[in-house]
């Protein structure tokens, strides 16, 4: 197999280097094609290495002078932050040095400065983030996440495209379903631009579209990709996450507070443990930036190692897909249309 390189954002996220260093350093020791550039402080990260084994024939590293901090302006990262760990690791992508980058930093920035740097697809207005979430078909895909706060008609069409060939490529649907995120599954429900966005959805006989849904329905089996502007799925994706821990910390908190649920919680351990781990945001860490002629995957910025290794993990599926290439070539077919 052909080795891969990834650039890692290593200073960026809650976590940093405590979590991007041992989360490269497992990605590297499962994938023997795997090559990594760790893109931060030199001496942190070699600080961070030291004692550690691995092959450092696939881990360079490459240093930055700052960071992107996670409540930093993107309009001031992307004019004083050009020497920073992000933008030194999306240039690496720019200059073919790298396959992809992952980073868990400013989602706002990284949009910004992927925008700026990595040519977008031809056609495609913003770029938008895209991430599997667990559903009760195994997962669903959401775009925009976050990418774009508010969104025209045409940006939620043409973010249905995306959605549409990422689901196509990935889970080898030839029709996936495409839905759009509304207050309701009437056609007169929701804001003027939502529905014009539905109608041009509708009339696109290349996309399989299957109407409205409401937020009851995102982790149901109601459609393959769900709609979206980037507050509303940014909203609705942290809702999932928190009503995950809510769950898991909940049925623990019953199981202990008398003798006989301790008893019933170690005999339904197995089946909870299956459950937590189905319904586990980490599993689905690393969201897709569609829209950009390279791959760049954002993790969550609270990621832990497996999180963050996850994501990893996502970058190296895109690559292998070649899939900025096989969407444009999607988008291409529906444009000829």
């Amino acid at each position: 197999m052909a080795s891969l390189r990834i650039a890692v954002d290593a200073m960026g996220g809650d976590f940093g280097l405590r979590s991007s260093i041992p989360a490269s350093l497992a990605a590297l020791s499962e994938n023997p094609s795997l090559h990594l550039s760790l893109v931060g402080d030199q001496d942190a990260i070699a600080a961070t290495l030291s004692g550690k084994r691995y092959d450092s024939s696939r881990l360079a590293i490459v240093h930055s002078q700052s960071i992107v901090t996670m409540d930093e302006k993107p309009s001031v990262a992307v004019r004083k932050k050009r020497d920073s760990s992000m933008a030194l690791s999306l240039e690496l992508l720019r200059d073919h040095k790298a396959s992809a980058v992952v980073s868990a930093g400013n989602t706002g920035a990284l949009v910004a400065m992927g925008c700026i740097m990595i040519e977008r697809l031809s056609g495609i207005h913003r770029p938008a983030i895209c991430a599997p979430i667990p559903s009760r078909a195994g997962h669903t895909y959401m775009l925009d996440l976050g990418a774009n706060i508010e969104c025209d008609a045409q940006e939620l069409y043409q973010f249905a495209v995306m959605g549409s060939a990422l689901v196509s490529i990935l889970d080898n649907k030839p029709s996936p379903r495409i839905a759009v995120l509304n207050i309701g599954e009437e056609l007169q429900k929701g804001k003027d631009y939502l529905r014009e966005a539905a109608e041009l959805i509708q009339n696109d006989q290349s996309l399989n579209y299957v109407g409205f849904v409401e937020g009851g329905d995102v982790l149901g089996d109601a459609a393959d990709v769900i709609v979206c502007e980037g507050f509303v799925g940014n909203v609705a994706i942290k809702v999932c996450e928190g009503t995950a821990k809510f769950i898991g910390e909940g049925l623990v908190a019953q199981f202990k507070q008398t003798t006989y649920g301790r008893l019933v919680g170690m005999a339904a351990k197995p089946l909870l443990r299956s459950f937590r781990q189905q319904i586990n945001p980490e599993r689905y860490n690393g969201a897709a930036l569609l829209g950009l002629k390279g791959v760049v995957v954002k993790s969550h910025g609270r990621s832990g190692v497996s999180s963050f290794q996850n994501a990893i993990r996502h970058a190296v599926q895109a690559c292998e897909l070649n899939l900025p290439k096989q969407i444009e070539a999607q988008l291409q077919a529906v444009a000829k249309k």
